[in-house]
């Protein structure tokens, strides 16, 4: 039987694909309207001035990050020794509940601060377990001659659904604000059926499995050991820790660019629109020669355009912004999201793709969070732009710290470590 020539042409890739599409349709349309609902309750209900309203939205952050921060070892783990088609349904159902539970109280108006913080922490848990194993069943289901561009199609789901998401959530939230919630519902219960259409998926490994705390270990180690693994995802957690612009989209709707809920919804959707732009064109034509100083330069103008953004006064301009950061973003996450799946065993894909899911969360949560302890103090504004400079600082920094990044050329010539090359030279003649 001849290997297919494009990931489209395995069923069970296209089901992957249509179950990630649905779940982050619905979980991103959720997300977002928490935040915008956190800050409208902040100031209405509670009578909170800007600045504090916005610290609220750092909290809520920091509510999302905490079950991450304590569970992501046991759901590398979980994702190494299960099957990792049930570990994205266990996480869709309790997706699913939350969205209703969202859904009837904001039917009822019984929302407060503590509802929302508990409900965060609850999809906190839930994309803990999620992403590990999510992101490890593409390799098990597509050859590694084509999954640069699955890695793009899988991109292309996600951007498609952060672009429609938020918007479809926000307009339907100014018709009822209780109905995005109940279809988020429906959608994350269609991607649980597609999932378990997938054949079973269990991650290779040999003998009797280590005890939790050494396979947690050897996860760790192996991360460590690699360093263009170790910069890729440490370069992730810091510049977008400092240049994520998420958590202020609220504060820009509302108080800044006076756009209400449909335009965050726009907004929250147009990084989205130029990541999507950028992974479409991957899928057919995948970046092949100096990955490591593309993947730089890409972080680099993600940071400059978080400053753009921060400086608009402009709907226009900030949604031009937003959509040329998610742009930078989507060449940077393609390149590191490739290298690092190519470059680990399947038995530890499940342990290095949950630290991998707990720094992309850390950078968003704690981003979050940074962002919002910033604006207490030198606004909304001035958070922003502070962290899109934080962003190329820390870019140059990664740079001189990890010359694995700068080195690495293409995908199947993976930088020699330092201390090997520097063997090789003393055993050459």
């Amino acid at each position: 039987m001849s290997e297919p020539q494009s990931p489209l042409h395995i069923p069970d890739f296209l089901r992957l694909l249509g179950a990630r599409l649905l779940a982050v349709l619905s979980t991103l349309s959720m997300v977002v309207l928490i935040g915008y609902q956190t800050y409208d309750v902040a100031r209405s209900d509670y009578g909170m001035d800007r600045p504090e309203a916005a610290f609220q939205l750092g909290l809520l952050g920091l509510a999302q990050f905490i079950p991450l921060l304590l569970l992501t070892p046991v759901a590398g783990i979980a994702a190494d020794r299960l099957d990792r088609r049930k570990i994205v349904l266990f996480a869709n159902l309790i997706d699913g509940a939350i969205a209703l539970l969202l859904g009837l109280f904001t039917y009822e108006d019984a929302l407060n601060l503590p509802i929302l913080f508990t409900l965060a922490a609850l999809h906190g848990t839930a994309r803990v377990f999620n992403g590990p194993a999510f992101s490890a069943i593409a390799p098990n289901v597509v050859p590694a001659s084509l999954l640069p561009r699955a890695i793009a199609f899988s991109s292309i789901a996600w951007q498609g659904g952060t672009v429609v998401g938020p918007a479809l959530g926000g307009l339907l939230f100014g018709y009822s604000a209780s109905l995005p919630y109940f279809l988020s519902a429906a959608m994350l219960a269609a991607s649980g059926l597609l999932i378990m259409g997938i054949r079973p998926i269990r991650a290779a490994h040999d003998g009797e499995p280590a005890h939790p705390l050494r396979q947690i270990l050897e996860g760790g180690q192996f991360v460590w050991r690699q360093k263009f693994i170790l910069g890729c995802v440490s370069l992730d957690l810091f510049a977008v820790l400092l240049g994520g612009a998420t958590a202020m989209l609220p504060v820009f709707a509302r108080d800044i660019l006076a756009v209400g809920p449909e335009g965050l919804g726009i907004m929250r959707g147009a990084p989205a629109v130029g990541a999507a732009s950028v992974a479409l064109l991957l899928s057919f034509r995948p970046i092949e020669r100096h990955v490591g100083p593309k993947m730089l330069f890409a972080v680099a103008v993600f940071g400059a355009a978080t400053i753009g953004f921060g400086l608009s006064t402009n709907f226009v301009l900030s949604l031009a912004m937003l959509a040329l950061l998610g742009a930078a973003d989507m060449v940077s996450v393609f390149i590191r999201n490739t290298l690092v799946q190519l470059r680990t065993p399947d038995n530890k894909r499940g342990r290095v793709s949950a630290i991998s899911g707990l720094a992309i969360s850390a950078s968003n949560e704690l981003g979050e969070m940074q962002s919002g302890i910033a604006a207490a103090f030198l606004g909304a504004v001035g958070a922003v732009v502070f962290g899109g400079a934080g962003a190329i600082i820390v870019t140059a920094l990664w740079a001189w710290i990890f010359p694995e990044l700068r080195k690495v050329q293409s995908f199947d010539q993976p930088p020699e470590e330092p201390d090997k090359a520097n063997q090789l030279k003393e055993s050459a003649p």
